[in-house]
């Protein structure tokens, strides 16, 4: 195993140095150890740029078509105790009337 830490893009575990800094020959990415980011990667935030954590509620901002479902998810339906995951839908949450469902932390915003 490499002693080098992974790349930050790519999480290719091949990386090198070259001087001062360090490279990934996968994708190319070239970073500084020193500069690296201390800061939580996994951040999620609503539509207006606020920070969401396990357990807020969020009011959806616009309505959302369900697959197999008659009606849609309609602007304003507060949603309450979400849990952050990760992946392209990084909300799971219930919605009254419609059950468990992943949403996008780009159609919400805090309560």
């Amino acid at each position: 195993m490499s002693e080098f830490p992974p790349c930050p893009e790519c999480k290719s575990p091949y990386t090198y140095p070259t001087g001062q800094s360090l490279m990934c020959p996968e994708c190319g990415y070239e970073w500084k150890p020193s500069e690296e980011s201390t800061e939580d990667e996994n951040v999620v935030k609503d539509s207006n740029g606020n920070i969401l954590v396990d357990g807020d509620a969020v009011v959806v901002i616009k309505d959302l078509p369900v697959k197999g479902a008659p009606k849609p998810v309609k602007a304003g339906t507060k949603v309450k105790n979400i849990r952050l995951v990760d992946g392209d839908h990084n909300i799971d949450c219930k919605i009254d009337g419609f059950g468990s469902m992943a949403l996008k932390s780009e159609f919400v915003r805090k309560a």
